[in-house]
């Protein structure tokens, strides 16, 4: 992470997050009698979520699978954008970025497979979990060191509250605003 420019960061307004994999662990349990999906979302994700919202940036899903868990989830963090069901990621990565007023080099993606790949070539910055296939390295300014599912989107959030000069004022109501790194 150190190795992007402190500008490339700067420039960012938007994070962009596959679900499956990155939001979740990338299961999908299925219970008898019940048609829902079973997903698992890691609570430190949603709370850096809420956090790199309040620092005033954008926040959504671009996923090619649609459930109700993702949408609950969704609703639940008050996502600035969600784009379900879009098996052409490229494509609704241009959608998103004419519907959102953004620029490709304004985005932070994260992905963890290779229909993802795409959008990581165009994003300012893209990020794939510690546990992607290694070929995802190849579209991926840098891997996390948590797991998809398990704390990795917390991880990049924190470093861009700290590399965007945001840490100070989101983290003082915790009391932790001058912690510096």
């Amino acid at each position: 992470m150190n190795t992007i420019a402190l500008e490339r960061w700067q420039k960012i307004k938007a994070l962009v997050l596959d679900i499956d994999g990155i939001l979740t662990d990338g299961r999908i349990g299925y219970g008898t009698g019940s048609p829902e999906e079973i997903k698992f979302f890691h609570v430190r994700d949603g709370h850096g979520i809420k956090l790199a919202m309040r620092a005033g940036f954008l926040v959504g899903v671009l996923s090619g699978r649609q459930s109700a868990a993702n949408a609950r989830r969704a609703a639940e963090l008050g996502f600035s954008f969600v784009y379900e069901g879009k098996k052409d990621k490229a494509a609704a990565f241009a959608e998103l970025l004419a519907e959102q007023n953004l620029t490709a080099e304004e985005c932070l993606y994260m992905g963890d497979d290779t229909v993802d790949m795409a959008v990581m070539r165009q994003a300012g910055i893209a990020v794939t979990v510690a546990d992607a296939p290694f070929y995802m390295d190849m579209a991926a300014d840098f891997r996390t060191t948590l797991p998809g599912g398990r704390g990795a989107v917390r991880e990049v959030i924190d470093q861009l509250l700290m590399r965007s000069g945001k840490w100070e004022t989101v983290m003082s109501r915790y009391g932790i605003g001058d912690i510096k790194f």
